[in-house]
């Protein structure tokens, strides 16, 4: 696990400093096009942290959860996030 934290905390250190340089771009008034443009990297890359702890999720916290006798917390929580990740 401690790889996939460390993963998961050097993207997260890019997207707060992305979110930073944003901040100045609208201080600075830059163009709207190139905001957007830095906007959507952002959101790439929180898509691609969440895809990285969902996996990690999925091998380590379901089948263990299951094993104990958790299914039905299990696939409700699998529920809750298919159904959070579709109203994006």
């Amino acid at each position: 696990m401690q790889a996939d934290k460390q993963d998961v905390l050097k993207r997260l250190n890019y997207i707060e400093g992305h979110l930073k340089g944003i901040r100045k771009m609208i201080e600075e008034d830059k163009y709207c096009v190139d905001v957007l443009r830095q906007t959507y990297a952002v959101r790439k890359a929180i898509e691609k942290m969440e895809a990285l702890i969902l996996e990690k999720h999925l091998h380590t916290c379901v089948p263990e959860g299951i094993r104990s006798g958790g299914e039905g917390e299990i696939i409700e929580e699998l529920v809750q996030l298919y159904n959070l990740a579709g109203n994006r």
